[in-house]
């Protein structure tokens, strides 16, 4: 997808402090007092326009959400949502994923989301996908112990893939639908890209993965 510039979302993200956090990492291990609350704290990596976020934030007041996007011209509109709505339990990083670590503690994180993740298809470009080992590990330091990975995608290729990665690295397969929109689940927020693909009748696929004890990392 070719992203649209727009020159002033700098200025419109520095104006939204209240939700889009600046300097994130003068806040790493005192996420709960940005919120205001000891509430459990889920993060979304590519959380794009934050349709997602916006939808969850609303279903859920009792946890707190943060959205990490790296690119400005897109968190602009995820921004917007969460102004519109007042969310009071949504804030945005205009960060890179790579470097999650920076920005929060060990422990500090109780969820991750990875939704319609880019595939990366090219085998030389695997380390570049959000399921890859070297990102598994990025998650397991900032997650609380037994901490999860919600997983959507309408990619059978880097669905596969991901449920080998993740159990290679020693994480618990929990749920795993191959066609979410026509299981028994409950309580699904579709991002934008997931209301375009079922659409056109794509299967959705997901997967929880927990994280173990002694998980492997070689």
């Amino acid at each position: 997808m070719r992203l649209r510039h727009k020159p002033w979302a700098g200025d419109f993200i520095a104006e939204q402090s209240e939700y889009a956090i600046s300097n994130p990492e003068q806040y790493k291990g005192k996420w709960h007092e940005v919120f205001g609350n000891d509430n459990p704290i889920h993060i979304e990596v590519g959380t794009g326009k934050g349709q997602f976020l916006a939808g969850m934030s609303q279903q859920n007041s009792d946890i707190n959400y943060i959205g990490i996007e790296l690119f400005d011209s897109v968190i602009v509109a995820a921004i917007q949502k969460a102004v519109d709505l007042q969310s009071r339990n949504l804030k945005f990083l205009n960060v890179n994923a790579k470097d999650l670590a920076e920005y929060f503690a060990p422990g500090e994180i109780d969820r991750v989301y990875l939704n319609f993740s880019d595939p990366w298809p090219k085998s030389r470009h695997a380390k570049r996908r959000l399921t890859y080992k070297s990102f598994l590990a990025l998650y397991e330091e900032i997650l609380v112990i037994g901490g999860e990975i919600h997983f959507k995608t309408d990619n059978q290729g880097l669905f596969e893939y991901s449920l080998i990665s993740f159990s290679e690295y020693g994480l618990q397969l929990k749920f795993v639908s191959l066609d979410l929109h026509n299981s028994e689940y409950e309580g699904n927020v579709m991002t934008e890209y997931e209301e375009k693909f079922s659409e056109k009748g794509q299967r959705i696929y997901r997967v929880e993965a927990k994280y173990m004890n002694g998980a492997i990392q070689d």
